[in-house]
């Protein structure tokens, strides 16, 4: 009985903590972001400035999500020896030193049949209260992740690690993930159309566009519905 009691009252903690490192961050960019669709801050990036700011297609979620942060950039450099975790212990260290809300975007050199993070990983940055992780390479142990519930994007999935094939080559500093650029602060934001990148300091008018973006386009499905007709409502209001 104690130790059933026992059991509960550590799950009833576990959740908890959960719940505290979910809470809003208290930054209302990075809430603003949270609310938007990705594909709205993709069309924001490029009528404002005419660039490209989603990553490739083939960057999807382990499973069904939507979040938004700051990036926590890690670089893996391909290589080959035998100084086994030692060589990538940044990328742990990276995790631990990371605040609540951050993204861990990890960027593996030539990584696609090579998993950057697993359900250790995942748990770690769980329970560190990380928004998401977006990985340039392959994840494994997925049924866990799944489990954990933790946001994570990839390329694909591979049942292979990084240990003595890779060395870890820097934290926060620029990466390309995906085709995109990414600095250490950038916001990312993700959902099921895929992964977008907003540089830090055209974030505040990114996000008042995507916003109004979405209001727009949530104002017209009413009205196609209504009306059946999607010329009258590109005519009505300006986009499709």
């Amino acid at each position: 009985m104690k130790r059933t009691l026992w059991t509960v009252a550590l799950a009833a903690l576990t959740a908890a903590v959960w719940l505290m490192a979910q809470a809003p961050t208290g930054d209302p960019l990075t809430e603003g972001f949270r609310m938007v669709e990705v594909a709205s801050v993709s069309d924001a990036m490029e009528q404002l400035y005419g660039q490209k700011s989603y990553m490739s297609h083939e960057m999807r979620p382990v499973s069904t999500t939507k979040f938004a942060g700051p990036a926590v950039t890690v670089l893996l450099k391909k290589e080959e020896h035998k100084e086994g975790a030692a060589a990538s212990g940044g990328m742990l260290d990276a995790i631990d030193n990371a605040k609540p809300g951050s993204v861990y975007v990890m960027v593996l050199e030539d990584g696609a049949d090579y998993a950057g993070m697993g359900a250790l990983m995942a748990t770690a940055m769980k329970y560190r209260g990380f928004a998401g992780a977006v990985i340039d390479g392959a994840v494994r142990d997925t049924p866990q992740i799944r489990r954990l519930q933790f946001p994570v994007f990839s390329r694909g999935v591979a049942p292979s690690t990084t240990i003595n094939h890779y060395r870890f080559a820097g934290v926060n500093i620029p990466v390309t993930c995906a085709g995109v650029r990414v600095n250490a602060g950038d916001i990312i934001t993700a959902d099921e159309d895929g992964v977008a990148v907003v540089p830090r300091a055209k974030a505040d008018e990114v996000l008042k566009k995507a916003q109004a973006l979405d209001d727009t386009e949530h104002s017209m499905l009413p009205f196609i519905e209504k009306f059946r007709s999607i010329k009258d409502a590109v005519a009505k209001f300006g986009r499709i």
